[in-house]
C-alpha cells in the first residue's frame, strides 16, 4: 500500500509541477514583454531579466491553485488512460482512499504557498519594484511623477524607490504652514530607518526655507528627521493588500476598525489569504471527482480543456463576488468561503455518486 502511495502522489506531484512551470513560465514571458517598453537608460534588459525572476514567487503564489487542479487531473488522467485506476478500484481500494493518496502530494504545494505568501513574497515583491525604481529615477530626481507620495500632518513627502527594512532613495518632504503657505521644501538623496529610537537619516540634505519676502539654502551631509512613518506603514503603502502577509492584513484592520475607516478591502485579501488552503483543496477535490466521474472515459486533451474551464470559472466568480461584496456592503467572508463551499459540494456530491 506504501508503494501505491508514492506512486500515486508522484504521478500527481509531477503534473502540478508541469502545471505550475506552465503556468508560472508564461507569465514570466508576458511579464519580460511587458517590461520592454519600460526600459531606459539606466533600465537595461538584463535589469527587465532580475526584476521579474525576483517577482517569481509571487507569481508561483498566484497559479498555486490551478496548477494544483490541472495538475490533478493531468496526474490522475495519466493513471486512467493506462487503466490503473480501475485495476486499483477493482483491487478492492476505496475511492476514499484512492483521495487521501492524492491530497498528500498536495498537501506539500499548500505548505509551499503558505510559506511564499507569508515570508517571501511580499519582501521580494517590495525589494523588485524598488530597485526597479530606483534605477528607472536614481535618487537625484526631485519630485518626479511617479514612485510614493505620503502625507503626514502638514507635511508631503515624496519618495523615488521605497526598499524594504527602511530604506528610501529621491525623498523629497515639503512642509507647510498653518495657512497652507509652503515654508520649507527638502530633498535628500537617501534616508534609512533606525528602528532602536524609530528616527531617520537623511543623506546629502538640501533644505530651502521660505520666508516672508526671501528664501535660504542649506545643505547637510546627514539630517536626523522624527517621524510617525514606519517600514511597516511604508509597506501598506507599497503593496496591494493581496500580497500583503497575514500578520500584517490583521494588524491593519484593527489599526482601521480604531480609526472608524473602511477595511472592506483589506478585509477580503485576509480572507482569501487564510483560505488560500481550502481554495486549493477545494479545487483538487473537484479536479478529483470529475476524473474519477464524468471524465472517466474522455481524452486528456479534453480532461486538462475543463480543468482549465473549472479554474478560470471559480477564478471569475472569485473576482465578480470580491467587489460586489464591497459595493453592496455585504460580509466579504461570504464572498470568499460560497466559491469554496459550490467546489467541496460538488467534490464530494460527485465523489459520492461515483463511489
Amino acid at each position: 500500500m506504501r508503494r501505491l502511495s508514492r506512486h500515486i502522489g508522484g504521478t500527481v506531484f509531477n503534473g502540478i509541477f508541469m502545471a505550475l512551470v506552465v503556468f508560472v513560465g508564461l507569465d514570466m514571458v508576458a511579464e519580460i514583454i511587458d517590461e520592454m517598453g519600460a526600459l531606459q537608460r539606466n533600465y537595461h534588459f538584463a535589469d527587465a531579466l532580475v526584476y521579474v525572476f525576483t517577482r517569481a514567487p509571487s507569481t508561483i503564489y498566484e497559479y498555486l491553485p490551478n496548477s494544483a487542479l490541472i495538475g490533478c487531473i493531468y496526474g490522475l488522467g495519466l493513471l486512467a488512460g493506462n487503466s490503473e485506476v480501475t485495476v486499483m478500484r477493482a483491487a478492492g481500494i476505496s475511492l476514499l482512499r484512492l483521495v487521501y493518496f492524492v491530497i498528500k502530494p498536495v498537501l506539500l504545494f499548500i505548505f509551499l504557498g503558505v510559506i511564499i505568501g507569508e515570508y517571501f513574497s511580499p519582501y521580494l515583491d517590495q525589494r523588485a519594484d524598488g530597485t526597479r525604481e530606483y534605477l528607472r529615477k536614481g535618487s537625484e530626481v526631485q519630485d518626479s511623477a511617479e514612485g510614493l507620495w505620503i502625507r503626514e500632518s502638514n507635511e508631503f513627502m515624496h519618495f523615488n524607490a521605497v526598499f524594504p527594512g527602511g530604506v528610501l532613495y529621491g525623498v523629497t518632504r515639503y512642509q507647510f504652514g498653518e495657512g497652507k503657505t509652503l515654508e520649507e521644501a527638502s530633498f535628500s538623496t537617501r534616508a534609512t530607518y533606525n528602528s532602536l529610537d524609530g528616527t531617520w537619516t537623511e543623506e546629502n540634505v538640501s533644505i530651502t526655507r521660505f520666508n516672508d519676502n526671501s528664501t535660504s539654502t542649506e545643505k547637510r551631509i546627514t539630517r536626523q528627521w522624527t517621524s510617525d512613518l514606519s517600514p511597516e506603514v511604508l509597506t501598506l503603502n507599497i503593496l496591494p493588500p493581496s500580497s500583503l502577509p497575514i500578520k500584517t492584513l490583521s494588524n491593519h484592520i484593527a489599526f482601521l476598525q480604531q480609526q472608524g475607516a473602511d477595511i472592506a478591502v483589506y478585509e477580503l485579501a485576509y480572507w482569501r489569504k487564510l483560505f488560500q488552503p481550502m481554495v486549493i483543496l477545494g479545487l483538487v477535490l473537484v479536479g478529483v471527482s470529475f476524473v474519477f466521474g464524468p471524465l472517466r472515459e474522455a481524452t486528456m486533451g479534453f480532461r486538462v480543456f475543463i480543468g482549465v474551464v473549472i479554474g478560470v470559472s471559480f477564478k471569475t466568480l472569485q473576482d465578480l463576488l470580491g467587489p460586489f461584496s464591497i459595493v453592496f456592503e455585504l460580509p466579504v467572508l461570504y464572498a470568499v468561503i460560497v466559491p469554496i463551499l459550490l467546489c467541496l459540494v460538488m467534490g464530494v456530491y460527485l465523489l459520492r455518486r461515483n463511489g
